[in-house]
């Protein structure tokens, strides 16, 4: 009896576990930095002064064009805002000096309904 009882536990644990990764883990795509926030994917990519950040809905490309957003960049004490501008497809692109290993990288955007706002953030390393 007891070992009906475990395999049954064992099993609906198993199915449990399925359905909670059922819609994938979020990934890379563009070789940056990945933070979920609800079924929002944010993938914040820096380059030298570029700093590029893609948004999905739980792995599907957010369309960009309707979206409103700034990055702000936490060094020391001193905060310093960027404005993010829609670059095409789900990428939003802003020039951003003095990213380096340490620093705190926050987004804050306004989606294309202009009232959900999804913030994030990310430190470098």
């Amino acid at each position: 009896m007891k070992k009906i009882i475990c395999t049954l536990v064992l099993g609906s644990a198993a199915l449990t576990a399925n359905f909670a990764h059922s819609h994938g883990a979020a990934t890379a795509n563009h070789g940056g930095i990945i933070q979920t926030v609800g079924e929002t994917w944010i993938e914040l990519v820096v380059a030298g002064d570029k700093v590029d950040v893609y948004f999905e809905d739980d792995g599907d490309e957010m369309a960009t064009a309707d979206m409103a957003g700034k990055v702000t960049v936490v060094k020391g004490g001193a905060k310093t805002d960027f404005t993010l501008k829609p670059a095409g497809g789900n990428k939003m692109s802003t020039s951003a000096k003095g990213i380096v290993k340490g620093t705190k990288v926050l987004t804050l955007v306004t989606l294309s309904d202009k009232k959900t706002k999804v913030a994030s953030t990310f430190e470098i390393k």
